[in-house]
């Protein structure tokens, strides 16, 4: 219905009642200054015709205006139309809008009243349940829609000062929006702000986001970057061990439209990745860091691949993808010890079944208590961006492996498997539970000692059922209870050894 005219008792500045039917939809509209005025306010709006109606239908529109952004009604219109049964009303339509846990009973009340003058009392049951489902089934779809942060842009950007000392009360000269100089400047027609920022980002006459991305990749593979401090690509930084190649690789990738899967198969397919990363004393002595890359690489690996690593030999890894974090193995009373806030703190809820096993990724992290197991293995503690994480060596590594409950079980897991899928022979068992954990065969000298662990603990554990019982009760899982537990108890012992050599923790 077109509208002609619009008065209103009261509008705030700049925000006239006439602006609310001038068609734009932007930041202006009519405003009653917020919770400054907080009496009820009328407006009336003229129609350009008069309405007619054969039945004689007289309406009233009662609007309730909730602040928002702006606070303001920005483009305020009302369309009619009729039907052979009576309408529901304007009211009825907003509780519908409304949701459920904001309806009074009153609400309720009067929209079941409706259904009932426009169905009749049994057509009305009918639409009352479907009413019901389709509300559950927006809660539902609402749920499953995390919540984001929208930010917008100011339409008259404040201005910016140096700040004397940092001091906000403290303006210096006034700057404006740009690129470092030593870069490509924001090209005409890009607006000088987060979107203007990000397109130029990606520019491909813009190098740094490239060769900054190409550098993290080849740091993931061959565990030092083309350019060492990654974290660093300015005059501070080291220099670029090969920087053709980094050029090259960087131009090739913007060319390639950011593909990050052609990016890795093009490294790991390469004769420098491919080679031996056996040492001889000439290398070490010529090259101890391989920067020149006279070798393959060779590192330990981050600690979320050491952990996922152990559950997907044992079988048990969750590898659902997405989801919120979970709560695995953690020692009892770390949490209280290290963060005891009085009225703040809580205790650490352990999960249970298939979230105990989901990829480490997914691991709560509390930035004050990160996860012991994973702190051996030098994971950051997320206080601050760490892009390049240290790589140590310490006899606590080695206790983690053996004893951390996560690893005991996957240890339990791979024996059961050994047991299960390896054949009936001690030599086809050994034989596959290297190819569980290191994707090989075993030497003579390494079966002829996993030979002995066997061996010696599955005596031992025949004579003390109890030990036996003890190391197979490690871990929320269910035992299989199919093999004799001497027997499995036996092949955990020999699994753990497995778990726990160099050649599992580190990348060859």
């Amino acid at each position: 219905m077109k509208l002609a005219n619009a008065e209103a008792d009261y509008s705030q500045q700049n925000y006239n009642i006439n602006l609310a039917i001038d068609g734009k939809v932007d930041q202006s509209g009519w405003a009653v200054d917020g919770h400054a005025k907080i009496e009820n306010r009328r407006a009336v709006f003229t129609f350009a015709e008069p309405i007619t109606s054969e039945s004689g239908l007289t309406f009233k529109v009662r609007m309730l205006h909730r602040l928002g952004l702006s606070h303001q009604i920005a483009r305020f219109r009302l369309s009619l139309h009729e039907s052979d049964s009576p309408p529901l009303s304007m009211s009825v339509a907003a509780i519908l809008a409304r949701p459920k846990e904001k309806r009074s009973p009153a609400d309720i009340g009067q929209l079941h009243e409706a259904l009932l003058q426009r169905f009749g009392p049994e057509d009305a049951k009918v639409a009352f349940a479907k009413l019901r489902d389709l509300e559950r089934q927006r809660v539902k779809a609402m749920a499953a829609v995390p919540a984001t942060m929208v930010m917008r842009e100011m339409a008259s950007p404040r201005k910016t000062h140096v700040l004397f000392r940092g001091e906000y009360d403290k303006p210096g000269e006034e700057v404006q929006a740009g690129t470092p100089q030593t870069l490509p400047p924001i090209p005409e027609g890009l607006a000088g702000n987060r979107l203007g920022l990000a397109k130029w980002l990606v520019m491909p006459n813009q190098p740094l986001t490239a060769r900054v991305t190409v550098n993290r990749f080849w740091q993931q593979l061959f565990g030092t970057g083309i350019v060492k401090t990654v974290e660093d690509f300015g005059s501070q930084g080291e220099w670029p061990s090969h920087p053709k190649l980094l050029d090259w690789l960087a131009v090739d990738f913007v060319e390639s439209g950011w593909d990050v899967k052609r990016l890795l198969k093009q490294i790991v397919m390469s004769s420098t990745y491919r080679q031996s990363s056996k040492l001889t004393p000439k290398k070490l002595e010529a090259d101890p860091e391989n920067r020149l890359l006279a070798r393959g690489p060779r590192l330990r690996l981050d600690a979320e691949v050491i952990r996922d690593s152990a559950l997907f030999a044992s079988g048990l890894l969750n590898q659902q993808v997405g989801g919120p974090s979970v709560f695995p193995y953690h020692p009892v009373g770390l949490w209280q010890e290290i963060n005891n806030r009085p009225g703040y703190s809580r205790t650490y809820q352990q999960d249970s079944g298939e979230k105990l096993f989901r990829r480490s990724l997914y691991t709560f992290w509390k930035r004050t208590v990160p996860p012991p197991s994973m702190s051996a293995f030098d994971a950051p503690g997320r206080e601050y961006c760490q892009v390049r994480r240290s790589r140590t060596n310490t006899p606590l590594q080695a206790l983690v492996m053996l004893h951390d409950p996560q690893f005991v079980e996957a240890a339990r897991h791979v024996a059961e498997r050994i047991l299960r899928e390896g054949g009936e022979t001690q030599k086809q068992r050994i034989e596959y539970g290297f190819l569980l954990c290191h994707a090989r065969q075993p030497s003579e000298l390494e079966f002829s000692v996993l030979k002995d662990v066997v061996e010696t603990r599955l005596a031992q554990y025949t004579g003390d059922r109890d030990a036996a019982n003890k190391l197979l009760s490690v871990g929320d899982s269910p035992i299989d209870d199919s093999h004799a537990v001497p027997e499995l108890a036996a092949w955990t012992a020999a699994s753990r050894v497995l778990l726990n050599l160099s050649e599992f923790v580190t990348k060859p």
